[in-house]
């Protein structure tokens, strides 16, 4: 048994994360602020003697004894980091201050969840490690790449500087059930609109690409990294490379979820959205022994039936955006 705090580990994809931790025996500290996610995404886990739920802000120091920390903690969904933008980039950098000073402190292991968006909007497709990025540090999703960026640099600064032992996941594009209804990602918003049989509003004209990476893929991805043997800290890509245009997902949703929805071009694509996304997951390959296995329709499958089993009602969306 091994004792992990899971920082964001009331949101979707870390509450799964906790999910899979305690079903192997181990002890689980979720640490959430309760910004984007819910609390209802752990509340089966609360009875149980191995999970503790603490109400926190990763910006403020934490003091626990831990073997493991999974850095999960950071709005994600374009709305809501960019609903408060200093907020984003505190909870990036100084989140990882925090996080790395007490993995200094009682000797803990961290991973730290990156980003695609490291990469910005790519000129080199698909995107390997190695690719440095084409970032706009000035523009609106700024605070979540180059806080995500700054953390890493940190992860790397204490491994060189005081041997804390890091590993490092750049997450793409990732749904399933938990998916906030209303985060404003793309696989959420068209879920939405299908069921309720509103119009599936694109932004540009549907040309843009994604990979879809389904949570239990990626969280399978999460815990081979962080148990495996010193040696291999990363950067490493988690997502899936088959790689498909945003109409085409629409196309999917409609037709999985049975609805008689239309797709309009309803929208202008927001400032420095990528027009491509597609991870090269040769190390993750090498590494981690690790590939996706669920392919993009059966996930939709399981997201639209979790999308139809919630009331809706009870979801507030966490910022006016959306």
């Amino acid at each position: 048994m091994k004792r992990i705090l899971v920082t964001g580990g009331a949101g979707f994809l870390g509450s799964h994360l906790c999910d899979r931790l305690i079903a192997r025996g181990d002890e689980v500290i979720c640490v959430d602020n309760f910004f984007t996610s819910q609390k209802a995404n752990v509340h089966h886990l609360l009875g149980n003697p191995n999970f503790e739920l603490i109400r926190h802000d990763i910006t403020h120091s934490l003091y626990v004894e831990v073997d493991e920390i999974y850095n999960l903690a950071c709005p994600a969904a374009p709305g809501h980091y960019q609903y408060n933008p200093i907020k984003t980039i505190k909870t990036s950098v100084m989140g990882a201050i925090n996080v790395l000073g007490l993995a200094k402190r009682i000797n803990a292991k961290v991973l730290h969840a990156s980003t695609s968006e490291v990469y910005g909007d790519p000129d080199v497709h698909p995107q390997p490690e190695t690719y440095r990025g084409n970032v706009n540090p000035i523009g609106p999703r700024a605070c979540y790449d180059e806080g995500k960026r700054a953390a890493e640099t940190l992860m790397f600064d204490y491994h060189r500087m005081n041997n804390v032992d890091i590993r490092v996941v750049r997450i793409f594009n990732t749904y399933g059930p938990r998916m906030h209804p209303y985060d404003g990602r793309v696989v959420s918003n068209f879920i939405r609109q299908a069921i309720a049989g509103e119009d599936i509003t694109l932004y540009g004209d549907g040309s843009q690409s994604r990979s879809f990476c389904y949570v239990d893929d990626l969280i399978e991805g999460f815990i081979r990294m962080m148990d495996r043997p010193k040696g291999f800290h990363g950067p490493v890509n988690l997502g899936n490379p088959d790689e498909f245009t945003i109409r085409e997902l629409a196309e999917h949703v409609v037709e999985l979820a049975s609805s008689r929805s239309k797709i309009v071009q309803a929208r202008p694509l927001p400032e420095d959205d990528p027009t491509q996304r597609q991870p090269d997951i040769a190390l993750a390959r090498q590494n981690l022994d690790w590939e996706p296995q669920v392919k993009l329709r059966d996930g939709l499958v399981k997201t639209v039936e979790w999308f139809r089993s919630v009331d809706l009602s009870t979801f507030r969306a966490p910022t006016p955006n959306y």
